[in-house]
């Protein structure tokens, strides 16, 4: 049980942290609301009383640092070689991509991915939601920022090695909650590569995943599935939920017809009108790797569970 107090104080410090963050034009100010952020929901990842929780809480604390102090050395760099603190003027390139990987870091983007996996795995569906979705919102704004003044090739390499490993990563899982990890690592490589081009597009791309992850969290709650194995049970008690997440995990595999499908082909739409055909290619061939292990978890509750 949690007084009903600190429930208000964490989740209000939790929202206003990423609306500071957000809303500031000033690297201290954005630095101060992405720490209120963390520190409020280190108490959320700990709140189950087992050693995976204390130990999930302790690498997210530990990754959150390093990446802030990482900000903090960007911002402070770029201030001293420009005189400005403003978001905007982050113009000295070893600031930019120090800041950039500080980024990555914070959203659990690769090559720095492999704190969210286990995270996720350490606590509870509630809040392994709230890290694959509120807690980039923070981040991806930042870099949104500042993408302009990003080397593209910096975003698109880190993008597609995101893309590898989110679809390898979760070939191999019987845990829901790490697959769903990597195919926020999957995502996440699309969103940064795109961000390089059309960050624009890059946003959207990140609100649809939000939106399709986070109906297949809730409902994974409310029937409390953790693995493959409960979700072959859970067919017979709640089968249009069951249904719901199989459909759910296909569209957010990027299988048209459905709505995860658009994002990418735009994605794809762009890289071809900016001449970077093998880039899209890749992209392709990575997404028909991650699309592999959405396809075994829509098999087991499709064809498996009915009669």
């Amino acid at each position: 049980y949690i007084n009903p107090t600190s429930i208000t104080i964490i989740t209000l410090s939790i929202i206003m942290g990423t609306i500071m963050t957000m809303s500031s034009s000033n690297w201290l100010m954005a630095w101060i609301g992405l720490e209120l952020n963390m520190l409020a929901i280190l108490p959320i990842i700990s709140k189950p009383k087992t050693t995976r929780a204390s130990e999930a809480t302790i690498k997210y604390f530990l990754t959150q640092a390093i990446a802030s102090a990482m900000m903090l050395l960007s911002s402070t760099t770029n201030a001293w070689q420009t005189g400005s603190w403003d978001i905007l003027e982050l113009k000295n390139k070893f600031s930019t991509t120090i800041m950039t990987l500080s980024l990555m870091m914070k959203m659990g983007a690769a090559p720095i991915h492999f704190w969210l996996p286990e995270v996720l795995q350490g606590t509870t569906l509630q809040t392994a939601l709230l890290i694959t979705t509120w807690q980039k919102l923070a981040p991806i704004s930042l870099m949104y920022m500042i993408s302009n003044n990003i080397q593209p090739a910096l975003l698109m390499s880190a993008g597609i090695l995101s893309m590898i490993v989110g679809g390898l990563g979760g070939i191999n899982q019987t845990q829901l909650r790490k697959t769903m990890a990597y195919s926020s690592i999957n995502n996440l490589g699309w969103t940064i590569m795109i961000m390089a081009l059309s960050p624009n597009l890059a946003v959207m791309n990140i609100f649809i995943y939000m939106i399709m992850t986070t109906p297949i969290f809730l409902m994974m709650t409310s029937t409390s599935t953790k693995t493959l194995q409960n979700l072959t049970t859970t067919w017979t008690t709640s089968t249009a939920t069951t249904l719901s997440i199989a459909l759910l995990m296909l569209s957010t595999s990027g299988l048209p017809p459905f709505t995860g499908f658009l994002p990418k082909m735009l994605a794809l739409n762009e890289l071809i009108t900016q001449k970077l055909t093998t880039l899209a290619t890749l992209a392709i061939m990575t997404s028909l790797v991650s699309l592999l292990f959405y396809l075994r978890v829509t098999y087991l509750i499709m064809v498996l569970t009915s009669p």
